[in-house]
């Protein structure tokens, strides 16, 4: 059975940002399982979910507080669109997401996932600014080596070029504001000064800043100080730029808070959120705006001020439904204490990883954590290398799934990992990178 299932994977999945001459060289690894902090492969061996199945899962698999808010949902209806209807989950929920969020942002807009929540975010944004006569601001920032997704709104404004650069012909145009590789320093000075500089030459041509408040991901855990955002943010508020906040990956926990914008201390016009919004459970995405916002697009049928947007599956009641208990989890199991704790017993575990030869540098914000990998005199490893997939893989031997970005090894575990898993974890790593010499 094992051995069909991997012949129908090769003959028709396509998978995403996957070299398919390579992944068809090896049996794909099939996860038929999962408990807590563990996956289970078909063959019955366990792996710590080191990357809470791409950044979503926040309370581990198989929750039976979250199993019960599914089924109970089942009961009652699987689906009913928003478009001219509503019904109980997603008005909750849109309560519960308000009351927690960043102050002023009152209105919630569902969607399907982060792609689709910056999208929505940057037509909200343009739009607005053409409601308000803003003709001109027609633009965005961000800062450079930004993910927002892989849609094209969401790839415009995104500055990776591994990703993005064979799209070129199909985007707008956006200015990438320059970011620091580490935060605080000289380096981000020179950023800030440069940013605000560019940020005030174009400001008159923009309509919103996009920003990864503190962590941005896909750039392989780069990090900033809450400054170095906040002052950005600030002077493109001053300068009627609006401000949007993706939090897809950051939010719910992730840096330590339920928002890392609440460390930035800068509350933004529009949040953009998904990833562990439905706990891992189902896709579910969300961008919150400001009652102004809103007020920019509430006029008669005829004006043709609405936002001409939506998605079949917007709100979806399962997904709203699980969502709502995993913010009850988050109060009554203390969650975000459990981060602090979880963070400490990564500093300890981290420490001894910190003398292997090829660990160039390890950076950690809440459970979010980038080792970058070099050549013990320093130097980058040759690309065709592919030194960090290979330690992936190697992990996978020990027991545990990772997934890297280049040769920057990426954690980012399940909100509900033990101390003991923690350390685990990365003595794994330790393993993987001695295996691979």
């Amino acid at each position: 059975m094992n051995h069909d299932l991997a012949a129908l994977d090769l003959k028709h999945l396509w998978h995403p940002f996957t070299a398919h001459a390579e992944w068809s060289a090896h049996d794909p690894l099939i996860i038929v399982a999962a408990e807590g902090n563990t996956l289970i492969d078909s063959h019955g061996r366990r792996y710590l979910d080191g990357v809470s199945s791409l950044w979503t899962n926040v309370h581990g698999h198989r929750h039976p507080d979250l199993d019960r808010a599914l089924i109970d949902q089942l009961a009652r209806v699987a689906h009913s669109t928003l478009l001219g209807l509503t019904h109980p989950p997603a008005i909750e929920l849109a309560v519960q997401l308000v009351r927690r969020a960043p102050a002023g942002l009152t209105r919630v807009f569902y969607s399907d996932n982060g792609s689709t929540a910056v999208e929505v975010a940057v037509k909200i944004a343009f739009q607005a600014q053409q409601h308000r006569g803003e003709g001109r601001r027609v633009k965005f920032a961000g800062l450079s080596d930004a993910y927002h997704g892989d849609t094209l709104g969401a790839v415009s404004v995104g500055a990776i070029p591994e990703f993005h650069a064979i799209f070129r012909p199909l985007l707008f145009d956006a200015i990438a504001l320059p970011a620091p590789t580490t935060p605080g320093g000289e380096e981000e000075e020179r950023c800030l000064v440069a940013a605000l500089r560019l940020l005030e030459r174009h400001a008159a041509e923009l309509a919103a800043f996009v920003y990864e408040p503190l962590v941005q991901g896909a750039a392989g855990m780069k990090m900033h100080s809450p400054h170095f955002v906040a002052t950005i943010a600030r002077a493109a508020r001053e300068l009627g730029v609006l401000l949007i906040a993706d939090e897809v990956a950051v939010g719910f926990g992730r840096t330590g808070t339920m928002f890392a914008s609440e460390q930035v201390g800068v509350a933004p016009d529009l949040l953009c959120i998904a990833k562990g919004l439905a706990a891992g459970y189902l896709p579910l995405a969300a961008t919150l705006a400001t009652e102004r916002l809103f007020d920019d697009f509430v006029a008669e049928p005829h004006a043709g001020r609405q936002l001409f947007h939506g998605h079949t599956f917007s709100g979806n009641p399962l997904a709203c439904a699980v969502a709502l208990e995993s913010l009850a989890l988050f109060d009554r199991n203390d969650v975000l204490a459990r981060v602090s704790r979880l963070g400490a017993a990564f500093d300890e575990a981290l420490a001894d990883l910190r003398t292997a030869p090829t660990v160039h540098a390890i950076r950690r914000k809440g459970v979010m954590i980038g080792i970058d990998l070099r050549r013990p005199d320093g130097e980058p490893f040759d690309p065709a290398m592919r030194y960090g997939h290979r330690v992936s893989m190697a992990s996978r031997d020990h027991g545990a799934i990772i997934r890297p970005l280049g040769d920057t090894l990426i954690l980012n575990p399940p909100l509900s990992l033990r101390d003991d898993e923690a350390r685990r974890l990365v003595d794994i790593v330790g393993e993987a990178l001695s295996a691979v010499g």
